[in-house]
């Protein structure tokens, strides 16, 4: 025994073997049915090439189609020529400039809330914010289907994490119920769910709140600039503004830039900007995001014309999606998803897609839940009549090939 257990002990663990054993990916390259990475050599409006062919893309989260805008391509441009390409420091030391402190204070007033603060990243917005206010001996309680970055975000905040089924509030309240009246508690919820294009149920997640006295955040990264009358997002959509603590956007789909920001009271902005982690040793956002998010604030705030037309696009291709016999889950949004269940016949609607001209996003397990794989479209306010038809047309063409649909 002691003989076999030295042998053991004199086994080398080689801390690389996961990564030489990882070969899916090579072996789908091989394959050519490899949809990640994709290389874009080219952006014109809603029209992208790749490998020299150019293709319609419907898997951006540019939503309003801002990424091209003249006005917003002119500030950026400006922006450079004024601070340069980046700031070369954090925002708690020399990366401040003046643009940075003019969008928080124009996004407090767009969101209705005391204060705001900008973070270089969505996926740093979340960490800063979570990892800051939730504490040892909190508790934090979530949708099942959160996306990943609140996930890694409650990892690092060493709170009490309990999850409930996807948008059930009796599980919820069933959490709610037995959690220690004495500790903190917040519920961290997506307005619009990224992958289906659901919606979080916030008026019933707000009266249990209110109930329990539980705050509330929303990461409405999908939501805002899209979803309510003004493009507040879910808050302004379910009129639940006054009701929500903490609003997460970002500024890398609507606001066709980079970066992310959290909008609410005054102290509590005032604590994460002095303790978050992610802002504090991290660059600040680039002259040239901050001009443009600034530019685009501009356009959601003024031309509320574009909302109506992606809405217009957003029924369009559901019904036509729907009218063929593909499923398209509970969306309500203009992320409408194909669900087809299957993780290969998934790749191979994908890959008829790329070659009949139409850029799309196939998403499988971990992202969705397992047997739910699915193809992730989304739409802009600029596609055109005619490049919505060649989608349709191609997706009608594909799925029957596939016997997807009939």
């Amino acid at each position: 025994m002691k003989k076999e257990s030295k042998m053991k002990k004199e086994e080398k663990v080689n801390l690389f073997d996961k990564c030489y054993n990882f070969t899916r990916a090579d072996e789908a390259m091989e394959m050519d049915m490899y949809p990640y990475f994709t290389p874009i050599q080219e952006v014109k409006g809603n029209k992208v090439k790749v490998d020299g062919k150019e293709m319609i893309m419907v898997g951006s989260n540019n939503y309003l189609g801002l990424i091209n805008h003249p006005r917003v391509m002119k500030a950026a441009q400006e922006a450079i020529d004024r601070y340069g390409v980046a700031t070369c420091g954090s925002r708690f030391l020399n990366g401040t400039l003046d643009i940075h402190v003019e969008l928080e204070r124009r996004l407090a007033e767009f969101m209705k809330k005391e204060a705001a603060l900008a973070f270089s990243t969505g996926f740093q917005t979340n960490q800063g914010i979570i990892s800051t206010v939730v504490g040892k001996g909190d508790a934090i309680i979530t949708d099942r289907m959160i996306h990943a970055s609140i996930i890694d975000a409650c990892r690092l905040s060493f709170g009490h994490v309990y999850k409930f089924k996807h948008n059930d509030m009796a599980d919820l309240e069933r959490i709610l119920s037995f959690l220690d009246k004495d500790c903190g508690k917040l519920i961290i919820i997506d307005g619009v769910f990224s992958m289906e294009g659901d919606l979080a149920n916030l008026p019933a997640i707000v009266e249990l709140a209110k109930k329990y006295d539980v705050k509330v955040m929303v990461d409405d990264a999908h939501g805002i600039g899209v979803m309510g009358k003004n493009g507040r997002g879910t808050v302004e959509h379910f009129v639940v503004e006054d009701d929500v603590d903490l609003i997460m956007g970002t500024f890398s789909k609507s606001f066709a830039s980079l970066g992310g920001f959290v909008a609410g009271e005054k102290k509590v902005i005032s604590f994460i900007k002095h303790f978050a982690r992610s802002l504090i040793f991290s660059a600040s956002i680039t002259p040239a995001s901050v001009a443009t998010a600034l530019a685009t604030l501009d356009v959601i705030e003024k031309e509320p014309e574009r909302r109506e037309r992606l809405w217009a696009i957003t029924e369009r291709m559901k019904s036509g999606f729907e009218n063929m016999g593909y499923n398209t889950g509970e969306t309500e949004t203009p992320i409408i998803p194909v669900i087809i269940g299957d993780d290969d016949a998934t790749f191979m609607l994908w890959k008829f897609l790329r070659e009949e001209g139409i850029f799309t996003n196939p998403v499988i397990y971990p992202a969705v839940p397992k047997g739910e794989s699915l193809i992730r479209t989304s739409y802009s306010a600029t596609h055109t009549d005619e490049e919505l038809d060649i989608v349709l047309k191609a997706f009608e063409k594909c799925g029957k090939i596939l016997s997807i649909i009939q």
